[in-house]
């Protein structure tokens, strides 16, 4: 048992002693590799779609009009991991480790009910959904090969990314950038064998995708389930509790309303191009590429969220506004990067 103890401690961050600059640092470059690998991934992923033989302007046009879907998805994994995750960090700041655990629980629960919601409603209103999101009769087929096989990989996606957001809560920075950099990799090599060895186009990058996301989330429950993890997701914290769960639904609806009308945005773009064929495929690759801009700043917000959820819990407010002011300050250097100024 010892050694277990001594092992966690070499791989956790001391939210609460370590000095505020390298830990910023630590916690916040993972972060920002992550979401680069992400981009990445995605970007690789359009790139093989655009270069399927004579199909392929018009196939990367039909998965552009998923976007604002995928997105969608995206925004409801943020609502409950992202009000989840700093809960968790405020209770293991108070000391409250079966709080944090049952937070864990009650999240993953909340998870997997709104996977399988989610899976049911574009799986059996998928077409009219695209076709309203931008969709014509040229791009439809595509739209609906991608979709369809997607949907079906909704659990692993909610899983992957929403109870990634509690290992990065603990301060395992490190362990949050594989568990993403596993499911790049795994894309990466699974597209070109499905899109093109096995003749499978559209659907094959979709298949690719949800299985690179499956192992991605079976690395995140594994881990959050192994001795490793200060926190565990165990039986007992799976039964729902609105005590527990509403406040992290509460806390988690303003980063789900800003990706939420991100897909929005997207849907007005892609309506305003809907009759120009190949502007929403340019529209996909710029969108993967206007990313980058948002990635350091991403990336320092995650690495500041367990510093600042932590100590705020442990009712240290001096070490909160300090790790404020800090985040507010390299944020505001990265802004003035990004401007060249």
């Amino acid at each position: 048992m010892k050694g277990v103890i001594k092992v966690k401690k070499k791989k956790e961050a001391d939210l609460g002693k370590d000095s505020l600059g390298p830990l910023l640092l630590k916690l916040a470059l993972p972060a920002i590799l992550a979401q680069i690998i992400n981009v990445l991934y995605n970007m690789v992923d359009r790139m093989y779609i655009g270069h399927i033989p004579k199909v392929g302007p018009s196939a990367l046009t039909g998965v552009g009009v998923t976007m604002p879907v995928i997105m969608a998805i995206s925004a409801f994994a943020a609502l409950v991991s992202m009000g989840g995750a700093p809960r968790a960090s405020i209770m293991l700041g108070r000391g409250e480790h079966p709080k944090a655990e049952k937070i864990l629980g009650n999240c993953t629960v909340m998870l997997v009910i709104m996977a399988i919601i989610l899976t049911a409603v574009f799986l059996i209103w998928g077409e009219p959904i695209l076709m309203v999101f931008g969709a014509s009769e040229a791009t439809i087929g595509y739209a609906l090969d991608y979709m369809r096989i997607y949907a079906l990989g909704t659990i692993f996606v909610q899983l992957a990314l929403g109870l990634n957001a509690f290992i990065n809560a603990q301060g395992y920075a490190k362990i949050g950038m594989i568990t993403v950099a596993i499911g790049a990799l795994c894309n990466i090599v699974l597209d070109p064998i499905f899109i093109f060895s096995m003749s499978m186009g559209v659907k094959g990058a979709a298949l690719a995708t949800i299985i690179s996301q499956a192992i991605s989330s079976i690395f995140v429950v594994y881990f959050l389930t192994s001795k490793r993890s200060g926190l565990r997701i165990k039986l007992d914290n799976l039964k729902l509790d609105f005590q527990v769960i509403l406040p992290c639904l509460a806390l988690g609806l303003s980063p789900f309303i800003m990706q939420f009308t991100e897909s929005v945005i997207s849907v007005c773009l892609i309506l305003h191009y809907k009759y120009v064929r190949y502007r929403v495929g340019s529209m996909t690759i710029l969108t993967s590429v206007m990313q980058f801009s948002m990635l350091p700043l991403q990336g320092l917000t995650q690495g500041a969220q367990p510093i600042i959820s932590f100590n705020y819990g442990a009712e240290n407010i001096d070490r909160v506004k300090r790790a404020f002011k800090l985040l507010f300050k390299k944020s505001h250097y990265l802004i003035q990067c990004s401007y060249g100024q």
